[in-house]
């Protein structure tokens, strides 16, 4: 289990291990834009990874080339539908405005 901090809001909420970000993120009632249910083709639900990032699964290849195609990504992006929670530290995530509902 870990605690995720989830900015903006600074609402706090434990995810479990093997819980996606997305997962975590919408049990927790933030609105976070998620358009291919999860199978990384539209990175509507990529968020910035704050802190914990080691806390988190590592980018698979599907991951990568999506985020690879978008305009915005910097080293601590992160597919909200592809990161797992591994349950070993805290995280904390930012959600963007362009695809978060905010």
């Amino acid at each position: 289990m870990s605690l995720l901090t989830i900015l903006p809001s600074g609402k706090t909420v434990d995810a479990a291990e093997g819980m996606t970000l997305l997962a975590a993120i919408l049990a927790a009632d933030e609105t976070l834009t998620h358009k291919c249910n999860g199978n990384a083709s539209c990175g509507t639900c990529h968020v910035f990874v704050q802190e914990g990032r080691k806390g988190l699964s590592r980018i698979a290849r599907e991951e990568n080339e999506r985020l690879d195609a978008m305009v915005g990504v910097g080293s601590k992006s992160r597919l909200a539908c592809q990161a797992k929670v591994l349950g070993t530290e805290p995280i904390k995530v930012e959600l963007l405005g362009f695809g978060s509902g905010l």
